[in-house]
């Protein structure tokens, strides 16, 4: 076996790998991280507009018995995940690129979550009764949309011309042969 195809194998095992790690036990590893990166901008800019507390990851809006809680399924670990996986399941990406993709497509996802929670949280308190439509559709359709329309702009941005996983199982078939 000739060093190419070794770096290729070594790429293929360790990006694998990453991911499988990234999801044990149930992407802690994303809660952990964009909980408060997510928590703390949304009180922010829900305090320009409302007067509110923070407890946790429950903001009380003041003058009012009504408060938010951002629970995991708010933060989407496994949005992050999913943008994680379409990144580790490119081959031939230099390590600086590949940091860069991820790190785009993260921000991306993490800008367009906090205003997603701030507008629903918005809805909530000022028309409560369009917020639990507004919150499913935002929920089952919104955050799929977000997730494909970030990936396509980051294959854009970043010019990729392989196709996650079967880029790999190309690379094995032929390697077979």
């Amino acid at each position: 076996m000739n060093k190419k195809i070794k770096n290729k194998l070594y790429s293929i095992f360790i990006r694998y790998f990453i991911l499988v790690l990234a999801a044990i036990p149930n992407f802690w590893i994303f809660y952990l991280i964009f909980t408060p990166l997510t928590v703390y901008p949304v009180y922010f800019i829900l305090s320009l507009f409302f007067e509110v507390s923070l407890t946790g990851n429950s903001i009380g809006f003041l003058g009012s018995f009504s408060s938010v809680e951002i629970i995991e399924a708010c933060i989407a670990g496994s949005a992050y995940y999913l943008l994680l996986i379409l990144n580790l399941s490119l081959p031939n990406i230099k390590i600086n690129k590949r940091i860069k993709m991820i790190a785009f497509s993260f921000i991306l996802f993490l800008i367009a979550n906090i205003l997603r929670i701030v507008l629903l949280s918005a809805i909530y308190i000022s028309k409560p009764q369009l917020f639990d439509i507004t919150h499913k559709l935002s929920w089952y359709f919104g955050s799929i949309i977000l997730v494909i329309l970030i990936w396509f702009f980051e294959i854009k941005s970043f010019k990729i011309k392989e196709i996650p996983f079967y880029s790999d199982l190309k690379f094995f078939l032929k390697y077979v042969k």
